[in-house]
């Protein structure tokens, strides 16, 4: 494993805290009083929640950490749908940061639009949310959730869910949670400075390089609607497009299923 452990990016804070409901909840209480950009990360999170306002269970030893800033700071003239595709640059960071942890050890992949995955197993996911009043986005707090020590059990996901697994439990190797967020800080800060000089495009063909089962059939389902059909890339605005016979959707939002 050959890492920077030092490195931070500038400008960026950093919260380390012993103990925390979440650190989405943490961000969100600490944003109004921010100055810059700041990373908030917990050695324990008693009420970490994912996606649709599920549980995100977290085993001590895992990374648990939010980003959290204001788009005017780190990003003048975001509009929302901008601010969404930070998602896939978090996406990408995280891929980028297990990477550098894991070497040839193991396969990573993303699988749309932001969980990545270990040898076929989820390791890690991704939750964005916007904080404001009125329709305005006055911060973003991107959470994210990677199992560096240990794993669910399956028992405790979802129906339908892919099998949870963990760094050290596929690969052998061990990294601290305080250790693996400066690589993870530093690769958003530098796919984030991408996104914001050359838009979405890069970003779009280096997140379809490392995308899970492209190309292949796999499940959509949006609430009560269900689609099954070849998973054939992303669009401009990071949504899914999936090809029924001679029909090509693009899915803003749903839940995937291989």
């Amino acid at each position: 494993m050959s890492t920077d452990l030092t490195a931070w990016p500038e400008g960026v804070a950093r919260h380390a805290l012993a103990r925390v409901d979440s650190t989405m909840a943490e961000a969100a209480r600490l944003a109004p009083h921010l100055a810059g950009p700041a990373w908030i990360e917990a050695a324990e999170q008693t009420g970490g929640r994912g996606r649709r306002g599920r549980a995100w269970l977290m085993p001590r030893g895992n990374l648990a950490a939010t980003l959290v800033f204001r788009p005017a700071s780190l990003h003048p003239g975001a509009g929302p749908a901008d601010l969404a595709l930070y998602s896939f640059v978090a996406a990408l960071a995280l891929e980028e940061a297990l990477t550098r942890v894991i070497g040839p050890a193991g396969h990573l992949s993303i699988k749309w639009p932001n969980d990545v995955l270990l040898n076929g197993g989820k390791v890690a996911g991704i939750l964005l949310e916007s904080l404001g009043q009125g329709g305005q986005v006055s911060s973003l707090a991107i959470g994210i959730g990677v199992n560096l020590a240990a794993a669910p059990p399956m028992a405790e996901v979802e129906e339908g869910a892919l099998q949870p697994v963990s760094v050290a439990g596929e690969t052998g190797i061990a990294i601290a949670p305080p250790e693996f967020l400066p690589l993870l800080a530093m690769a958003f800060d530098r796919y984030a400075a991408q996104f914001r000089t050359y838009g979405f495009a890069p970003l779009r063909e280096a997140w379809l390089a490392r995308a899970a089962r492209l190309g292949e059939r796999i499940v959509a389902r949006t609430g009560m609607t269900r689609h099954e059909g070849i998973f054939e890339g992303i669009d401009a605005t990071g949504a899914m497009l999936l090809r029924e016979g001679r029909e090509l959707h693009a899915i803003a939002a749903a839940d995937v299923f291989f």
